[in-house]
């Protein structure tokens, strides 16, 4: 461990001299980062830069042919040392990492400048990858190269399929204002601000995370319109346009894929299609119908399949103006590799609670809801309390309270999130003239609901939109 932790600092030594100092720190944390987490890794880049230096001092003093289809020293290497090869070419400055050469030589590509020195790009990329997503947008100042492969998004793909996962919180509290949290860190960071006109501005949205994108749903006079942000650029574009224009639906996001279901269309007419979006292809797909029309509605993914709960639906089907709508106290489970939907009666956390609350069925807001390890929570804000959802007898159980600080109006400027293995709590106390918003999280696994604050940030304590993004 003492020669790996040894020659690790060798290399940070070097980086720092080649960078600029306030990068090299940067780099240089996440080495020594990981280089403490585990003996294995100490010794793979160990072995690798040993591997790297022989092949040197061999190459001075002759040049020996490799044979046609694969480099065996490579091949040696990376069965002794288990480094990861990305499963498809990464491109750098217009070169692709796995090619042949002129000659017919099968390997990475060895442009060791372009990244961080000595390692190459193979240890580069799978230190990068246990790097914090919190550094990459410093990482891609060093040059090119790095930012060309923060951009690419090649980066969070492979941390996807090695299940490296950092979930940050995107809440707005202003219009046309995003924040993001990073509970790891504790640290509020802003998003550029969305341009957009005033119809948008003061219309009914709906936010997404899904892939590395955030998507916000709005209107602007009787058309649909979706802002996306990616974290690959930092900045706000237009977003692909749903096949069926929909707004107050529910939805939920699994990886890379997201479901929209429900909703009304600009006329108010409830709608029962759901579509499937694909944020690698930016691209929607229509799924079969759902068995009842609504809006207002909650989405979630629990054991891989897509639950649509609660929200409002047709009172009286003879009603030709529609008006006559009611609260749906049913679920409706879709499941992706049948292609089909089931329904689930009286699954509504609401339905538990049944005549408590006489606003009209359109007052309230969507079931708050977030699932932690498969497991499905609520909070009733009526009564500030916590719930657990038994799937075994479809039944809710009262666990704990919601924080004392917790406000809101029938549910509405209220968020209720998971956020990895945790639950989590976004809002704050109301104020006439501004206030603050509080995240108080609880992890299940650590025993009875307790909440720890995270942050709290001065701004609007109503909370318009929140969304949670993974990657």
């Amino acid at each position: 461990m003492s020669s790996g932790l040894t020659l690790l600092d060798q290399f940070s030594s070097q980086i720092s001299q080649s960078f600029s100092h306030h990068i090299g720190r940067a780099i240089i944390s996440c080495l020594s980062g990981l280089a403490s987490a585990c003996e294995e890794e100490s010794k793979w880049v160990f072995n690798t830069y040993s591997s790297i230096e022989n092949s040197k001092r061999k190459g001075q003093g002759s040049k020996q042919k490799c044979p046609k289809g694969g480099n065996s020293k490579q091949k040696h290497l990376k069965e002794e040392t288990g480094v990861m090869k990305p499963s498809k070419p990464l491109v750098f400055q217009g070169q692709a990492m796995d090619q042949e050469d002129d000659q017919g030589h099968h390997g990475y590509y060895t442009d060791t400048s372009s990244l961080i020195l000595k390692l190459g790009q193979d240890l580069s990329i799978n230190c990068l990858l246990r790097c914090s997503r919190a550094d990459y947008g410093t990482i891609a100042s060093l040059n090119q190269s790095f930012r060309s492969l923060i951009r690419s998004g090649d980066l969070y793909k492979l941390r996807r399929q090695l299940g490296i996962v950092e979930h940050w919180v995107y809440v707005s509290c202003s219009l046309l204002e995003w924040e993001a949290f990073d509970p790891l860190r504790r640290r509020w960071m802003s998003l550029p601000k969305m341009i957009s006109n005033e119809c948008f501005l003061f219309s009914d949205k709906e936010s997404l995370a899904v892939g590395t994108e955030l998507l916000v749903f709005g209107k602007e006079i009787e058309s649909q319109v979706i802002y996306k942000y990616t974290i690959l650029t930092n900045a706000w574009s237009s977003g692909i346009r749903t096949n069926i224009p929909r707004w107050l639906f529910g939805s939920a996001s699994l990886g890379e894929i997201a479901i929209v279901a429900g909703g009304c269309d600009s006329k108010g007419n409830l709608l029962s299609s759901a579509e499937l979006y694909n944020s690698t292809t930016e691209s929607w797909l229509t799924l079969p119908r759902m068995h009842k029309p609504r809006k207002l509605c909650s989405g979630v993914f629990i054991d891989g399949k897509f639950y649509v709960i609660g929200g409002v639906g047709i009172g009286n089907p003879s009603a030709s103006d529609g008006a006559s709508l009611k609260v749906l106290t049913c679920g409706e489970v879709y499941d992706l590799r049948t292609g089909t939907w089931f329904e689930i009666p009286d699954m509504c956390p609401q339905c538990a609670r049944e005549g408590t609350n006489d606003s009209p069925a359109t007052a309230r807001a969507p079931p708050l809801l977030a699932v932690v390890k498969n497991e499905l929570y609520a909070a009733y804000c009526d009564e500030k309390e916590v719930w657990k959802y038994d799937k075994q007898r479809n039944v809710w159980i009262t666990i704990g309270r919601l924080p004392e600080q917790a406000t809101s109006m029938n549910g509405w400027g209220l968020a209720f999130r998971a956020c990895g293995n945790q639950l989590m709590v976004i809002g704050g106390p109301r104020a006439l003239n501004g206030g603050y918003i509080e995240i108080n999280a609880w992890e299940p696994d650590e025993g009875p609901l307790k909440w720890t604050l995270l942050g709290t940030k001065h701004s609007g304590s109503f909370v318009y939109n929140c969304a949670v993004m993974g990657c």
